[in-house]
């Protein structure tokens, strides 16, 4: 072969591996966010769980929303498109899609791209499961991250939420795609599902079932809801048109039993009922049960058989995969590597390279499959290195709102990043928390305080694994035993102290945290360059 034909055949090779990779991972974000839901005696303390890794480019700076009172006849207006502005003052690509009655008194609550929790501790995860086109009606005014900001202005439980975000759909119309919010309060945690009427409706469907108080869901992008129990009202809750748009558009024939998630399939799943990562996960919270990686129909909800804490909660939410023989993606990158016995007899021994790391981009797949084909299979995890931020809620009955509302708060790859714990008696974050680290390189940004080190440990991963996993571990047993030593200051001395007081030492909790783990992702950062000084 001369030297032209060599150099259009390596051409045509890299253009063909980007088209490839660009395919790939456009594919790939489309399966954004998972939530994991915990029954308050699922639960090892008693708290009731809800949780959202927040998959994609959406924006990443958050604030505190005051509460407030209004005056008869105030209007609340309804945005579309707050989830990409830089910061709280941004208008850029803002567009008001109407206005609706404010209420008298709204709660404070946490302001993230889909709002998560409030004062009250009610707190709300989220997951995108796209549903059939046919339903969307853009003209809705209500997109799912408006109704998350309605209903933690104006609810203090789940089932109100619900309700709420039931009515303002039917009045108003619900614009987006299939989604999920897992909906908490001090009692119980609730699974919604919402999809369009149709384009010429302005209004939606919405099934909502309770995840029993001993059990466990999951919810992966896929619509998880099946028969409709409009007789048990204690845990199922629906709109009344569902099987009439079903049948409107030629997803039931208005015979046989009605299944929500088999009537309308979802985009992401081909219409099927469960996702490697739910699988995953109920197979970590009950292995005995045996569950299968094609089974057509998990279910539901699952008792766990050991009671779930927070800290297992932020575990399977940093989970890749690794030494799980059917979906680890990097068991296949090893290499040879002499080694010495006691005795001085040489020998091979085959161990995992360190530059594997289960986010390699499509690129990285595609070289590695070319050059032995097999190599790499992709299998999405839970945590994966587009997150923007993460978080997994605590609602604690047995505490005054103020400490027992509790929102294990991270920024960037939930399998690298420190937790911060964000109470919903705070009322004031780090000044880097109004800054979107989506804009570019903005070191005044939080997310990019995580970034630059997370990213650079991903280059050889096997080296940097357990440093980033020890700083991670350190800091999460802090944070558990610094809130233990709350939770004994309010039930004491801290039990008089005035909302202004409080407020500030939660304030101060916060920021203590993000400063020390900024600081250390700092360090880690500039102990990976000199690491790599001669190459990667």
């Amino acid at each position: 072969m001369n030297i032209k034909r060599l150099f259009l055949f390596c051409l045509s090779f890299v253009w063909i591996l980007c088209l490839n990779a660009q395919e790939w991972e456009w594919n790939l974000r489309g399966e954004n966010c998972t939530s994991i839901m915990v029954g308050c005696k699922a639960s090892a303390d008693g708290s009731v769980m809800t949780s959202h890794t927040c998959d994609g480019m959406y924006r990443t700076w958050l604030r505190w929303e005051p509460a407030a009172d209004h005056k008869a006849g105030t209007m609340h207006p309804v945005y579309k498109g707050t989830m990409h502005t830089a910061n709280p003052n941004d208008k850029t690509g803002l567009k008001l899609a109407g206005e609706i009655p404010e209420a008298a008194h709204t709660y404070a609550y946490l302001n993230t791209a889909y709002p998560c929790l409030n004062e009250k501790q009610l707190a709300i995860g989220e997951s995108t499961f796209s549903g059939p086109d046919t339903l969307v009606n853009s003209n809705g005014m209500f997109l799912i991250e408006e109704l998350e900001r309605i209903a933690l202005q104006r609810c203090d439980n789940a089932r109100d939420a619900i309700r709420t975000i039931g009515a303002m759909i039917a009045q108003y119309g619900y614009g987006d795609g299939g989604e999920c919010i897992t909906i908490a309060d001090k009692k119980e945690v609730w699974q919604m599902e919402i999809m369009g009427e149709g384009p010429d409706q302005i209004g939606g469907i919405w099934v909502a079932q309770r995840v029993p108080d001993d059990e466990v869901a999951v919810s992966c992008n896929v619509a998880r809801i099946g028969r409709l129990q409009r007789n048990n009202p204690d845990y199922f809750l629906c709109s009344d048109n569902v099987e009439a748009v079903a049948k409107k558009y030629g997803f039931w024939d208005g015979t046989g039993e009605f299944i929500w998630w088999r009537a309308f399939p979802s985009d992401y799943a081909g219409g099927k009922n469960h996702t490697e990562r739910e699988w995953y996960i109920f197979s970590q919270l009950a292995p005995s049960q045996n569950f299968q990686l094609d089974d057509e129909d998990l279910p539901f909800s699952i008792k766990p058989e050991q009671k779930v804490s927070a800290e297992k909660v932020m575990e399977l939410f940093r989970a890749t995969y690794e030494g799980c023989p059917q979906l680890d993606q990097i068991q296949n990158l090893t290499i040879v590597k002499e080694k010495k016995n006691k005795d001085g007899e040489t020998y091979n021994d085959t161990i995992l390279s360190t530059v594997g790391n289960p986010w390699m981009s499509a690129a990285e797949r595609n070289l590695y499959n070319a050059l032995k084909p097999g190599t790499v299979e992709f299998h999405r995890g839970v945590a994966m290195s587009w997150c923007s931020y993460s978080f997994v809620a605590q609602c604690r009955a047995w505490l005054p709102d103020a400490v027992g509302g509790v929102c294990w708060f991270s920024f960037e790859n939930p399998g690298q990043s420190p937790r911060i714990p964000i109470y919903a008696g705070s009322n004031q974050l780090p000044e880097a928390f109004s800054h979107c680290g989506h804009h570019g390189v903005d070191d005044n940004s939080a997310l990019w305080q995580y970034r630059k080190a997370n990213k650079l440990a991903q280059v050889r991963w096997g080296s940097t694994k357990s440093m980033m996993m020890t700083s991670v571990l350190n800091f999460e047993k802090e944070m558990m035993q610094q809130d233990a030593e709350l939770q004994t200051f309010i039930k004491g001395e801290g039990s008089k102290c005035n909302a202004k007081k409080l407020a500030a030492k939660l304030n101060g909790i916060t920021a203590d945290f993000y400063d020390r783990t900024s600081t250390e992702w700092k360090d880690m950062e500039n102990r990976f360059w000199s690491m790599f000084w001669t190459g990667f």
